[in-house]
Formats: structure tokens, sequence, C-alpha cells
């Protein structure tokens, strides 16, 4: 199913400001949240796809990308709503949006956390970023990329936990092992039951008694891992991929954080890249370019020959269809265009110029404008359009 546009979900037009489009996000989440809504599945997609769109328009960077790329600057992620969200995540991650008056805390039960089975917080690691710099020649293909990461890795003594053993472990007092605690008040309307993260355990549900002696009660520690990448072909510049799973480790167990890998292109020093089509400069001499020749030239995907023909002019512009570059998760390819350049010699021998004052006046050589003739960029219309 395709993806719905981010601005048509939260209700807000592209010159939208950073405080609308929060406000926006901050009502949606509220009429969907499912603790309002218990056991109403579209209610629960809405509130993920809302927290979604959030995640990109509140961040200045992906904004652009996505402005420019649509979905596909996002990585070409796809899948139902929400599928880049993990809904028990998203108030620890946009707790600012509600600051200290949470409505979800004061009313729906939320803790702002990632709760396991029974309620118990999970703890979440932070996500880690890396670039990666990529050629055309790599952009063009697709490629794997194996990265070496240093990150917060679960302690390998206590496996996580923080714990020095099993008997370290104590059920929290407080909550009795629940990982919240309930609270009830007095109001105008009558008395309203509330839930919160219970403040001795931190949600946990337990208290450790004796550390581990490793990672002095972390349950983590520094290490690195090889990560295997596969960059998809008609990445660009910018574009963020994500790898669940494989960023840090958070402390005393939970879930690992996200790996963002950073698109960097690295500038070609003959081929120019405009979206998907390959810009190429032919420099050729004015006899090649009068009685015709062929040329090798360099294509993403190597060297191939090019027929030139009698009479070329200076500027034209040939075309070598699907020369150029995928379009990420798409059948087209673009092309690479040539513009032939007529390279003019700045010294000459006398017998050089000898032939060529002949030439000066043969009726030939005086120029003969083809009508209609425009220019360069005129002719370059017609690639574009």
């Amino acid at each position: 199913m395709a993806k719905r546009d981010y601005y048509e979900i939260l209700g807000v037009g592209r010159n939208a400001a950073a405080d609308e489009i929060k406000k926006a996000y901050r009502q949606m989440a509220i009429k969907f949240h499912p603790d309002k809504n218990p056991g109403n599945k579209e209610a629960e997609d809405k509130f993920k796809e809302a927290a979604e769109a959030y995640e990109v328009l509140s961040d200045t960077e992906k904004k652009a990308r996505y402005d420019r790329f649509g979905h596909q600057g996002m990585g070409g992620a796809s899948g139902g709503h929400g599928a880049g969200m993990n809904m028990d995540d998203i108030f620890s991650q946009f707790g600012d949006v509600f600051g200290d008056g949470n409505p979800f805390e004061s009313f729906f039960g939320g803790s702002g956390g990632r709760r396991g089975s029974g309620g118990k917080r999970q703890r979440v690691g932070t996500n880690l970023r890396v670039k990666v710099k990529l050629t055309l020649e790599e952009i063009a293909k697709g490629v794997e990329k194996k990265l070496k990461v240093n990150k917060q890795v679960a302690c390998t003594t206590c496996g996580g936990n923080g714990a020095k053993d099993k008997s370290s472990f104590k059920t929290c007092g407080t909550c009795g092992g629940a990982g919240q605690v309930r609270k009830v008040t007095n109001t105008f309307l009558g008395q309203m039951a509330t839930t919160a993260t219970c403040p001795a355990c931190n949600g946990e549900g337990n208290v450790i008694t004796n550390s581990c002696g490793g990672c002095r009660g972390t349950g983590r520690m520094e290490g690195e891992e090889v990560i295997t990448v596969n960059i998809p072909a008609g990445v660009a510049d910018g574009m963020q991929l994500s790898m669940s799973g494989k960023g840090n480790a958070p402390e005393r167990g939970g879930i690992p954080g996200d790996l963002i890998i950073l698109i960097e292109e690295i500038e070609d020093p003959i081929l120019k890249r405009d979206g998907n089509n390959i810009i190429y400069d032919l420099y050729m001499n004015f006899a090649d370019a009068a009685l015709g020749t062929q040329v090798e030239i360099q294509t993403v995907s190597g060297k191939v020959k090019l027929k030139i023909d009698a009479g070329t002019q200076p500027g034209k512009i040939l075309r070598l269809r699907g020369k150029g570059l995928p379009e990420l998760n798409s059948g087209y390819t673009g092309d690479q265009l040539i513009q032939v350049n007529v390279w003019t010699p700045k010294k000459l021998s006398s017998d050089e110029k000898a032939m060529l004052e002949k030439l000066r006046t043969s009726e030939n050589f005086m120029p003969k404008p083809e009508k209609g003739d425009q220019g360069f960029f005129d002719r370059m219309k017609e690639f574009f359009t």
C-alpha cells in the first residue's frame, strides 16, 4: 500500500511552520492514542502514521530531503501505516511535544517509555549515525559495504542485566513488580484513576542489590561490530538508510537503538550527476568534428564507443539511453547526455597556419548557423521536458 503524504496526514500545508506542525501532531496523537481508543486498530494505525509523519517533518534535514525526494528520500521504506515507527517508543522520542503536562501521563496511563509484556518498562538504546561514501558506479549498481562500528554493547559478564547473579534481583517493593503505580485523584468530575512509571524501579519491576563488577551495574560496555549494509541502487547524496537494532545497547538490557547510514556521494572528476541523468563533456578537434570519427567515452558502467557524425556542431547534445542512474525502487533509469565541445588550438606551427589560411576562404568553412538555433541551454530543454 502506497504511503500517504506526510503533510496530508497532519493536515498542514507544505509551508507550515515548525510550531504549526507540532500543534497538528499533538492534536492527532491525543485523538488517536490507543489508550483512548482501546481495541481500535484503525486508530492505532493513524496514531503511528502521525508519529512517522512528525518524525520527518519536525527534523529540518529530513523535511528538506522529503520535500525534494518524497518517501524515496527516506530510504524507500514501504509497508503499512507507521512502518518506520514503533508505537511504544513514540513518547520517548517526542516527549517535548507534550511538555510536563503530558496528557497521556495524566489521563491514559502513558509513561513516555517503551513497555513490554505486563506493562514493565523496556529501555531503548540510542541511535548511531555513520557516513558512507559512494562513487557514481556504486550508486548505479548498488553495493554491499562492511562497516566497523564502535558502540555500546551488552556486558559479556552479566549478559546485559547489570546484576552480579540472579539472586541480586529483588522485586520492587513500591510497585510489587508491576513497573507502574496507580493513583486515584478526586476531581469535580469524580474520582479519576491514573497510572505512572514507578519512581523506585524506573518501571522495570525490580531493583538490583548487588551490581555486576564488569560493567558496574550499567549492563553494557564499549565494543565494536562489523555490520554488513546492502545499499540499493539509485540512492542520492544526503539520503539516510536505517538498520533497526544495530545502534547502542541500552543500560541493563532492553532494545538496541538503530544505525542510521548517511549517504555521501563522491564527486566524479569526469561524470556530473543531474538527477538520474549523467552529463559528460566531450572535447574533440574540429577535424574530427568535420570529418566524423569514433570516440571512447566513460559511463557509470564502463567505457563505450560512440560514433560522431561528420559535420557535428559544437554544443550538440548526444544521448546514450539508459546509461544514467537508476531511480530508487523504480524501473526507470536515466540517460547519459554528451555535450560536444570542439577544441581550438592556441598555438599553431607555420605549416598548420598555412593550411588554415587556405581553408579560411573556403565556402564550406564559412559559418552557416542552423535555422532556429538558440544555443546549448535551449537544446538541453528537450531532454528534461
